[in-house]
């Protein structure tokens, strides 16, 4: 008989209960899968008297994670600490230094030390498996890194928070403002107390950044990506977006252009008739556009203790079958680095709205700067005056522009507020072909 794979897993929260669980209820189903069981022998956490709901009889225990990652009895190392340092670095960079596989969910810890930690993975000659750090069940590393390895692909991009992407959708939904429905996602537990990381991007960022470097074979690096968060996006944006034929959602996107590889986090108009615009709620989906194939979409649950262990299990169970792949697709000296795209070289469609200033000649003024950078109108919507407090006299003014660059745009912006013909900030939203 097959000697089992033993597992060292440190991190006890709700997802790395779930994996404990989970290897449990599907122990035969794996060892059939697999060619060999799966046992977890040793495991780490914060408190050792916590009842989590599993039973720990027959695990030895560690009160030092970098212990257990070290430890000679166990073949494969989970780490499910979460955070950028120590101990969940430490403990990894123990576990391969030490010879064992290490799976992870850390989306933090890769992609400010991913380089770092798959190179010491290709020098043991062991695997750095990551597949939960970046949407939860989805299975897009496996996806990019092994099933689409013949494949030259172009653009990749996705809804990577689920925070985001139940604000956006309850304001959409039911005409609630963006403060509002943070208050609710925090009170049912899908927002932080300081919701800063996930509602200013930075959260989808860093895993772009994993998904960037497996697509690409660039250092994930998320100083290089553009970020702007969904704090701006107001109930005219989304009302508007529904009556365009579009929908708002925080994508994150890595695409290849004349310049490079541009990266960029931001609030973005889709056609509601796109895969990627049916996706509602706390669900994640990411969208791969290929050469000679149509666009793949994969569509699940982004985060849970369930949907997390799913994946994680899945990365043990390719060990226990004796698979290998560079972490991210390729050898490390092959990866190249990336600067930050400037975004004024960014070609798209835009979303204009405006508080115009009610008196002769503005139309005029805003058009006529407009056509001076060459930026071509598909649409041109007047909206009834607007509240009270936005402006005396303000009207609601919505452009789509046809595909330009991003620096002619706000240079006319920078000119129209000059002028003195609006009032407050235009609110720009860049579109997606899709």
């Amino acid at each position: 008989m097959v000697a089992p794979l033993k597992v060292g897993l440190a991190g006890l929260g709700t997802v790395g209960a779930s994996v404990v669980r989970l290897i449990g209820q599907q122990r035969s189903a794996l060892a059939l899968r697999c060619g060999r069981p799966i046992e977890i022998v040793a495991v780490s956490a914060r408190s050792r008297g916590k009842d989590r709901g599993i039973d720990l009889k027959g695990l030895r225990w560690f009160a030092d994670p970098v212990k257990l990652a070290a430890d000679p009895d166990i073949d494969v190392f989970v780490e499910l600490i979460g955070g950028v340092g120590n101990p969940a670095r430490a403990a990894v960079t123990s576990a391969l230094k030490a010879g064992k596989s290490v799976v992870t969910a850390n989306k933090a810890l890769l992609a400010s030390h991913g380089v770092a930690l798959a190179t010491l993975a290709e020098k043991r000659a062991v695997a750095l498996n990551f597949e939960a750090a970046v949407g939860g069940v989805i299975p897009i590393v496996k996806t990019l890194r092994e099933g689409l390895s013949g494949n030259s692909i172009e653009r990749v991009y996705g809804i990577l928070n689920g925070t985001c992407n139940y604000i956006l959708t309850r304001m959409e939904q039911e005409g609630l403002t963006f403060d509002a429905c943070l208050k609710e996602a925090q009170r049912l537990g899908y927002a932080e107390a300081n919701p800063s990381f996930d509602v200013d991007g930075h959260d989808t960022a860093q895993k772009l950044s994993i998904l960037a470097s497996l697509t690409f074979g660039i250092k994930a690096d998320p100083k290089s990506i553009y970020v702007e968060g969904i704090s701006s996006i107001a109930p005219a944006d989304l009302a508007a977006a529904e009556e365009l034929g579009y929908r708002i959602k925080l994508l994150g996107v890595a695409v290849k252009t004349g310049q490079g590889i541009e990266q960029r986090v931001h609030p973005t108009f889709v056609r509601k008739d796109s895969a990627i615009a049916q996706v509602m709620g706390v669900t994640n989906a990411v969208t791969i556009d290929a050469e000679g194939i149509a666009p793949i979409t994969l569509v699940g649950a982004g985060a849970g203790g369930v949907a997390t262990a799913s994946a994680v299990v899945a990365d043990i169970a390719d060990i226990a079958r004796g698979v290998r792949v560079a972490p991210f697709a390729r050898p490390v000296g092959r990866l190249t680095t990336s600067k930050k795209a400037p975004m004024q070289h960014h070609e798209g469609g835009y979303y204009i709205r405006l508080l115009a200033v009610d008196k002769p000649g503005t139309a005029a003024t805003i058009a006529k700067r407009m056509a001076q950078q060459k930026i071509s109108m598909e649409s041109i919507v007047q909206r009834h005056r607007g509240p009270a407090g936005q402006g005396k006299g303000a009207v609601p003014v919505i452009l789509i522009t046809y595909a330009t660059a991003e620096d002619a745009v706000r240079k006319a912006l920078a000119a129209v507020k000059r002028d003195r013909v609006i009032s407050g900030e235009p609110q720009l939203i860049r579109i997606e072909k899709n």
